[in-house]
């Protein structure tokens, strides 16, 4: 039998062939690069230093309490403010020159990204509020380029700020030498959903971190 009429018995059978294994590889390459959905941290996923001893073994079911807290305008803010919205979260003070001011321009650039995107927010707590007073806080917002309807810098009840730190964001130490209450704050970013769970941790001071955080908002749109 030629090779011609060896090609012409199986031609059909080539052509399906061919097609299968196109088929085949781009099924694989979907399966490949489907996008991961973003975890679902909770409390003993996360260093037990940055947990309250309370929940540090808690495997399931975390969210992020309710709130009340004041910001830069002095208007209430709770968890109604962020209700439906995804939104990054962090913890500063005013004064702070250390990593604060790098911390502050990275979420001013999230700001910038975000700026004309309803479903998200920012939330910044003062670790210092009785320092970070409403005044200060505006004056600061003034001079880091907030814009109040993406933004709230927040002060208030200082136990309160320290359980939401502890307890729900699982983003700040104890400080040990000073009253129950003190704290210090990380350099860590907190991705949240419109379920009020935590899908993200982020360093605050490195832009590569801050790269991968703005795609997983963009992953976190496409799930929610």
């Amino acid at each position: 039998m030629s090779f011609l009429s060896f090609f012409k018995r199986y031609k059909n059978f080539g052509i399906f062939f061919s097609v299968l294994c196109i088929i085949i590889i781009v099924i694989i390459y979907n399966i490949l690069n489907v996008k991961k959905p973003l975890p679902i941290y909770q409390p003993a996923m996360v260093s037990e230093e940055l947990v309250d001893s309370t929940i540090q073994h808690k495997i399931k079911y975390h969210r992020i309490a309710d709130f009340s807290l004041i910001n830069q305008n002095g208007e209430i803010i709770t968890q109604n403010t962020y209700k439906d919205k995804i939104y990054v979260a962090d913890f500063f003070f005013t004064s702070c020159q250390t990593i604060c001011p790098i911390m502050t321009d990275h979420m001013y650039q999230i700001q910038k990204e975000i700026i004309n995107d309803d479903e998200v927010m920012l939330l910044s707590h003062s670790v210092t509020p009785r320092i970070d007073s409403v005044a200060q806080l505006k004056k600061y917002a003034k001079e880091k380029g907030v814009i109040d309807r993406k933004w709230n810098l927040t002060t208030g009840d200082k136990k309160h700020i320290y359980e939401l730190a502890r307890k729900s964001y699982l983003a700040v130490k104890t400080q040990g030498n000073g009253d129950m209450y003190d704290m210090i704050h990380t350099e860590n970013f907190m991705l949240i959903d419109k379920k009020r769970q935590i899908r993200g941790f982020y360093n605050g001071t490195k832009p590569e971190d801050i790269e991968k955080l703005l795609k997983d908002i963009k992953t976190l749109k496409e799930e929610s």
